[in-house]
């Protein structure tokens, strides 16, 4: 509601901060996360918010409140985290919420929605962000990557029907698909990320990152073509992308909680992945961040 209020005092300019709040949780999940981020070099990579938790596809029962205190970690002063108390809270509410809520939803979505279909939906639902993609390549002066990326975009909205079908990735056009947003738009300037954050239902993050994703939210219905600049198709594009994604990193995620210190593995694989795309951005010919499959 009060979002709803905000956007009527500032008129249609607030049109996409709007849209970006009403999914932020579940957009930042897939923009922000250690192996599945929308970031600088590539495509999709896996949602903080995802790394927190999630019981594995094995049906397994909940964990015993015993092992729940084992997964919560109580901090570790030698990581030099001047919030990480704070950031463990949330840690442990975002693996509570995980549990009860998203882990079961997005379970039963990947069992529900046949894989060629949830690809191809992916698919479509990649191709809607190339534009902000490109976007930032043109930020950055990277005029190539930004024509690469159009001419991908252009190529599967058409013969690729509407982007379910990655045509340009094949021959003749052999064009990849990159991450890129404005958080790396900032990390190409220099901008450093500022203080690692893991924040409720939104995960693994830093400062720069959030203003970063802020950004992309609100230019999504300037550069997105209609009809799905409309918040009544963004809204949705998020969930889904969200339980596309958390479905995906299931098996991962079962991994990270049964080791040692699940919390302290997510902020490192986090912040060692954004490091390496930004360096990416910055020297390509120097380093190349491995990408998740797909």
């Amino acid at each position: 509601m009060s979002a709803c209020r905000v956007t009527h005092g500032l008129g249609g300019s607030a049109k996409g901060l709007t849209i970006g709040i009403s999914t932020i949780g579940a957009a930042m999940m897939l923009a922000l996360a250690p192996e599945l981020t929308e970031s600088s070099t590539g495509e999709v990579a896996v949602p903080a918010a995802v790394s927190s938790a999630g019981d594995g596809e094995t049906g397994e029962a909940p964990p015993k409140p015993a092992r729940e205190a084992e997964i919560v970690v109580q901090g570790d002063p030698s990581r030099g985290e001047p919030l990480e108390q704070l950031n463990v809270e949330g840690f442990r509410a975002t693996q509570k919420v995980d549990r009860a809520v998203f882990g079961p939803v997005a379970r039963t979505y990947g069992k529900s929605v046949p894989r060629p279909i949830r690809k191809g939906l992916r698919n479509f639902l990649t191709n809607l962000r190339e534009p902000v993609v490109a976007a930032n390549y043109l930020l950055q002066l990277k005029v190539g990557k930004a024509g690469e990326t159009l001419g991908r975009f252009a190529i599967n909205s058409t013969i690729g029907v509407a982007g379910v079908f990655d045509q340009a990735k094949r021959k003749p056009f052999n064009l990849p698909r990159r991450r890129n947003g404005f958080a790396n738009t900032l990390g190409f300037y220099g901008v450093k990320p500022g203080p690692f954050l893991y924040l409720p239902l939104i995960g693994a993050t830093t400062l720069r990152d959030i203003v970063g994703n802020v950004v992309d939210q609100m230019a999504a219905p300037s550069v997105t073509v209609p009809p799905f600049d409309q918040s009544q198709y963004i809204a949705p594009v998020g969930v889904l992308t969200a339980l596309d994604a958390r479905n995906e990193f299931d098996q991962e995620l079962e991994r990270r909680r049964a080791g040692g210190d699940p919390y302290g593995t997510t902020r490192k694989i986090y912040l060692e992945r954004r490091a390496a795309e930004i360096e990416a951005l910055r020297n390509p010919r120097r380093s190349k961040p491995a990408l998740p499959p797909e």
